[in-house]
């Protein structure tokens, strides 16, 4: 890496921030069943939480865009999300938990789509390189699912929201380490800004982005919830988690490569069309151990790939002034509107219907994000 990258100040903070999520995607909805919810409140109460990417990183988003504070958004944000969850340490209650959620919703979302501008700004026309730097926040999540499973080992799934709350001490703390990154506060571009989301490659484009985070939803949601009704332990549980992450570490190592040779359209077609396969493997085969590992190493393609390729899109799309809120829509209405869909139809389906039927959905949703991508994302106008 250049010495004009600052590689380990950013690789720092994808590693911190991702181990947060190491804690929360695994056990966070086991937490939730040992205090007393049922399907349906664990998918709604995750469906508010991720609901808040909706409407938040457009909100920092514009600010950072407005103001050039990019950095004083990032850090304070980090800040009030790790204030604002300390409130789940004092309510169990529907209501409450709902209250604090959205509030630490609303304050995580600053930072990530911020960073992710800066970072790409930071390498500039070597867009190849973000995998390297990217991988550290899957070696966090992956770091995070061990010590959390070995602290967890005899149950004591109360420790929960204190491990979650320790990581993001740490995010924070790692912010003020990052490196300046101020633009200019923007006086115009609006007029731009609707002119680029109105292309129709961009509209294809977070169309598929929407439907690919929805079929994540099942998985996010439910998919420790399904191992254990499977007879899965809470070690292994925490171990197949690990595994997709480690599948994903291994192909950001190569991802350059890859990138080079096949370029985006490709690649990004291969990762939709994994998709559909993971999804039959676990919601069809779940009680074959050797098929679930099969289908979380296909995490490198369904997140590593898919993220990769999709956040270098963005990045050519929202050019100059308009990257922060580029990636804040990118976040806003993947990771927020299509998870919150996701979850939401997730935790109907598996009351209403069976379980089995949430994944099924996540098929399907997958499905159509590959139709959706080979006619409407063109190689020719994406230089893939």
């Amino acid at each position: 890496m250049s010495e004009l990258i600052p590689y380990w100040r950013l690789s720092g903070f994808y590693f911190f921030y991702f181990a947060t999520l190491g804690v929360f995607l695994p056990y966070w909805s086991l937490y939730l069943e040992d205090i007393g919810f049922g399907a349906g409140a664990i998918g709604t109460l995750t469906a508010l939480l991720v609901g808040t990417k909706m409407v938040a990183p457009n909100v920092w988003g514009w600010l950072a865009d407005h103001t050039g504070q990019r950095m004083r958004i990032i850090r304070l944000g980090s800040l009030l999300a790790c204030i604002s969850f300390a409130g789940v340490l004092f309510t169990q209650s529907y209501l409450g938990l709902a209250l604090v959620l959205l509030v630490y919703g609303f304050c995580s979302n600053a930072a990530l789509p911020q960073v992710e501008a800066m970072t790409l700004n930071h390498l500039r026309d070597r867009e190849h390189a973000y995998p390297g730097i990217r991988l550290w926040g899957s070696i966090g999540f992956i770091a995070a699912v061990g010590i959390c499973g070995w602290l967890l080992r005899d149950s004591a799934l109360g420790l929960i929201p204190w491990i979650i709350l320790v990581m993001l001490a740490f995010n924070w703390l790692v912010t003020l380490q990052l490196p300046p990154s101020e633009a200019a506060p923007q006086t115009e571009g609006d007029n731009r800004f609707r002119q680029v989301i109105r292309r129709p490659e961009v509209i294809a484009l977070i169309g598929v982005c929407l439907l690919m985070q929805a079929s994540h939803g099942p998985y996010y949601t439910f998919f420790s919830l399904y191992l254990q009704r499977a007879g899965y332990g809470l070690d292994l549980i925490g171990q197949l988690w690990a595994l997709g992450v480690v599948a994903e570490v291994f192909v950001f190592m190569v991802l350059h490569r890859l990138l080079l040779r096949f370029g985006l359209r490709w690649l990004l077609l291969a990762s939709l069309a994994l998709a559909v396969l993971r999804w039959t493997l676990i919601g069809e085969f779940v009680d074959s151990l050797a098929v679930i590992v099969i289908a979380q190493l296909l995490h490198a393609a369904t997140f590593g790939i898919y993220h990769a390729v999709t956040i270098q899109y963005i990045h050519r799309y929202f050019t100059g002034r308009l990257q922060g809120r580029g990636q804040a829509l990118y976040s806003s209405l993947s990771f927020g509107a299509g998870v919150a869909l996701g979850s939401l139809a997730s935790g109907y389906l598996w009351e209403a219907v069976a379980p089995v039927w949430s994944f099924r959905f996540a098929i399907a949703a997958s499905l159509l994000a590959l139709i959706i991508a080979w006619y409407w994302i063109d190689y020719r106008q994406q230089g893939g």
